[in-house]
């Protein structure tokens, strides 16, 4: 289990995440949601440890994630930042195997190349392992990094906007496969999401933040309705029930 508590991140004078507690449930695709700026990309890196709160801890399994050794905590937990350059020219396998790097060090055992193996089909990318990633398109691209992060087989896996230049069918792929490593290998996803539809269809918990502050937190039933969505978004967004999902019509509605 992760809990944040009471986490709090200033840049300059500006506060980005103010006073902020939230139990990751295991076993559930947790969706971090809200406006632009809300704080949902800064929080995800404290949790991850990419960024050091300013006050409060996060805990992993009881334990403040500082005191983590960093191997071992990569063993735990990956994450997929949302802006990934690489200056070196790599394939897509090569790409894949660096998720291993916390179990191998660079030299991949039989049991390693398994597992890459394994995030390769996952992501359906075995035609294309061999190719560089200058040749690939964005979406693929995507997929590759994805792929990098199930290689490292963490129990949790957190995603800052993984759906950033994909297509509708990549998209939908991706959040199935993530609601499949929850559903069938019992992973905990962290998810940073614009598209709150993708938020309703796939997740189990919603955690929204507006202006650094958590204005909801709860099964995604209870977020994922007008009066919440209005306290978020500052919009009158209409729900309707598609086969049994709540899809936001949120392109047409009046503020």
């Amino acid at each position: 289990m992760i809990e944040i508590k009471g986490i709090t991140k200033q840049f300059g004078k500006k506060p980005v995440v103010e006073d902020v507690s939230v139990t990751i449930e295991q076993g559930t695709i947790t969706s971090f949601i809200g406006p632009n700026g809300a704080g949902k990309s800064t929080l995800l890196s404290m949790v991850s440890r990419l960024l050091d709160a300013d006050t409060g801890e996060v805990l992993l399994d009881k334990n403040n994630v500082k005191r983590w050794k960093s191997t071992e905590f990569a063993k735990r937990v990956s994450i997929l930042r949302q802006a990934n350059f690489i200056n070196v020219r790599l394939t897509v396998r090569e790409l894949v195997a660096f998720g291993r790097y916390p179990y191998s060090k660079g030299r991949l055992t039989s049991e390693d190349e398994k597992f890459v193996d394994q995030a390769i089909e996952y992501m359906n990318l075995a035609d294309m392992q061999d190719k560089f990633l200058d040749e690939l398109s964005g979406g693929q691209k995507q997929r590759a990094f994805i792929a990098m992060v199930i290689a490292q087989d963490t129990d949790y896996i957190l995603l800052d906007e993984p759906l950033n230049n994909l297509d509708m069918k990549h998209s939908v792929q991706i959040m199935k496969i993530l609601r499949k490593l929850v559903d069938e290998l019992g992973r905990t996803v962290v998810i940073v999401l614009h598209d709150i539809n993708f938020a309703s269809v796939y997740s189990d918990r919603i955690v929204a933040l507006k202006n650094g502050k958590l204005v909801k937190n709860g099964p995604t039933n209870e977020i994922i309705n007008s009066e919440a969505l209005r306290d978020i978004y500052d919009m009158d967004i209409p729900i309707q029930e598609q086969n049994g999902c709540r899809i936001c019509v949120y392109f047409n509605s009046h503020t």
